[in-house]
């Protein structure tokens, strides 16, 4: 039999090599963070890995060793009747687990017997998440940034999928870390990723990107959520021209309320993040807003929201730019077909005003 093949690196070049990247490590593991397009086929499940672990440090090697060899060649053989079951002749796989160990070689030794040239990442998952460190913290962003920014409300999110469809190139940080970006934005049922895998996904979006062609990504702050924008993208945005939304109070307050309509019968959490409003507002002023949560009056709570709370923050960040928008788009309602035309104007601004003609930093 050859020996296994050991691939250095983790580049996207590299991986691209391969018919499957193919993540050994438990369940739980892999859902933290993975390799782009990784499947999961265990060779130790959660348990069966804090089974082995235990009795490897209370009560012998050896005997940790024999249970783990024994769980892992049951796996093996599963994987090999399922999952792999179709794979043909020239099948290239990658393997690794977390530091390019016994989990992977064990895999990788099976795969190779079988007859597939098969492939172990040297140092694992750990050679990849210090490729994706250095490409997001050691690499300046040398994309081409818009901001597409705006008053709470008015709809930005919604404008950016309108110009991915019309053939924009975008980047959506909310979906990444899937949250809405403010204090209200938690989406229901749906937890936010950790950092390592919202990372990854942001490394992935970026290398799909045309550099030679502009990028337009939503006005954010460096934290979504619990999820922190890596400095290198953070400081492009914060340096890109930006492209202004503006709209009428009254209809951003109709358009949020139904835009965070799943959290509108949600008292307790209502009122719970009113109390953690970062600038806390007067004790006469949060009793007011709490009657309005209370009265649902939700429209009337987003407007004095917006109105004594979150324009002002805005303005405040506006001002310290210093820079006047690249355009603004004032808009009277923030129905779709008004959405889609904004976002066609924006296509046209960015497709025919070259960066060169940009307002500078």
């Amino acid at each position: 039999m050859k020996p296994l093949q050991v691939l250095a690196t983790a580049d996207p070049a590299a991986l691209a090599a391969f018919d499957q990247i193919i993540d050994v490590r438990s369940p739980g593991e892999y859902a933290q963070d993975h390799l782009p397009g990784a499947i999961n086929l265990p060779v130790l499940d959660d348990a069966q890995r804090a089974e082995v672990g235990t009795i490897y440090v209370q009560e012998s090697r050896l005997r940790a060793n024999r249970i783990g060899a024994a769980h892992v060649a049951r796996n093996i053989a599963r994987h090999l009747e399922t999952s792999l079951a179709d794979k043909p002749e020239g099948f290239r796989p990658l393997v690794y687990c977390w530091r390019g160990g016994q989990r992977s070689n064990a895999m990788a030794t099976i795969l190779q017997r079988v007859g597939w040239p098969t492939t172990v990442l040297n140092g694992g998952y750990r050679t990849y998440r210090r490729w994706v460190q250095a490409r997001l913290y050691d690499v300046p962003c040398d994309l081409d940034l818009v901001l597409l920014d705006g008053d709470t409300g008015s709809a930005k999110t919604a404008i950016l999928s309108d110009l991915a469809r019309q053939g924009v190139q975008t980047v959506d940080l909310e979906g990444l870390a899937c949250h809405r970006g403010s204090l209200f934005g938690a989406v229901p049922g749906q937890p936010q990723p950790g950092q390592k895998l919202f990372e990854s996904q942001l490394v992935a979006t970026l290398d799909a990107l045309d550099p030679a062609r502009p990028v337009v990504v939503e006005a954010e702050s460096s934290k979504i959520g619990n999820r922190v924008v890596p400095p290198m993208l953070w400081e492009a945005m914060r340096r890109a021209p930006r492209i202004e939304v503006t709209a009428p109070l009254p209809e951003r307050a109709r358009y949020l309320v139904e835009a965070y309509g799943d959290i509108a019968d949600q008292r307790e959490a209502l009122l719970a993040i009113l109390e953690r409003l970062p600038v806390h507002p007067s004790q006469k002023r949060l009793a007011a807003w709490r009657a309005l949560v209370d009265q649902g009056a939700l429209t009337a709570l987003a407007e004095a929201l917006m109105a004594l709370h979150y324009d002002p923050a805005y303005a405040r960040e506006r001002r310290k730019s210093g820079r006047e928008p690249l355009a603004t788009l004032a808009l009277d309602r923030l129905d779709p077909s008004a959405l889609g035309r904004a976002a066609a104007e924006i296509a046209e601004i960015v497709a025919t005003r070259p960066p060169s003609e940009w307002p500078g930093p």
